[in-house]
């Protein structure tokens, strides 16, 4: 029985990060917690945490993708929140807790270059941000901080999550449970071609 433990335990060890964080998202998306776990990881990656929502809303669409309207939704309002609070302390706790954040993911070159975003357009530098997988919690920190109108980061929040949720929800809802697995694989790829396919709309319409 040891000798088994230790096997797994190996095997476990051996498997990335990302293929952890499938296990994961599987293991809590049937649980009655459920929720609970999208609206918290919904709302941490908009201000401090590093784990996409993406990976969980997935997950729970993979078994209940009949309410992708609700949960893309659930999912956008938790993390437009989060956003908020990452402005806030952005705004008014940079010192005391912003700081640290931005030092402990390394993001201090980000926060640079976010700046000069914010000073050719505010409303898209977030927009994009919140539609993509670049890290939203460096534009969410970054627009307290840059003082950027409040107004125009939520808005431009509200458009870039929903956009970028509803994508996710409706992919799923229309191709089902087996796509999951190369969703989480091709998640970044699949990210960087809707927000493409976006620009060109923007450009061509």
């Amino acid at each position: 029985m040891e000798e088994l433990e230790q096997k797994l335990e190996e095997e476990s060890s051996k498997k990335g990060f990302q293929t952890r964080l499938k296990d994961w998202a599987i293991h809590h998306v049937t649980g009655a917690r459920a929720k609970f776990w999208l609206a918290t990881l919904s709302f941490a990656e908009a201000s401090f945490f590093v784990v996409p929502p993406d990976v969980l809303l997935i997950a729970v669409l993979g078994v209940n993708a009949q309410r992708w309207l609700y949960y893309a939704s659930f999912t956008t309002i938790f993390s437009v929140l989060g956003g908020i609070v990452g402005y806030l302390i952005g705004f008014f706790f940079f010192d005391l807790f912003g700081q640290s954040l931005v030092d402990f993911y390394h993001l201090q070159e980000e926060m640079q270059i976010v700046g000069g975003k914010f000073s050719n357009n505010a409303f898209w530098a977030i927009f994009f941000s919140a539609l993509t997988p670049i890290p939203y919690k460096v534009f969410t920190i970054s627009a307290g901080f840059f003082k950027i109108n409040w107004i125009i980061f939520v808005i431009a929040s509200i458009f870039g999550r929903a956009m970028r949720f509803f994508a996710v929800a409706y992919f799923m809802y229309r191709f089902g449970k087996q796509t999951v697995h190369y969703f989480f694989k091709y998640f970044n790829i699949i990210s960087f071609i809707l927000i493409i396919l976006v620009i060109l709309l923007l450009i061509f319409i």
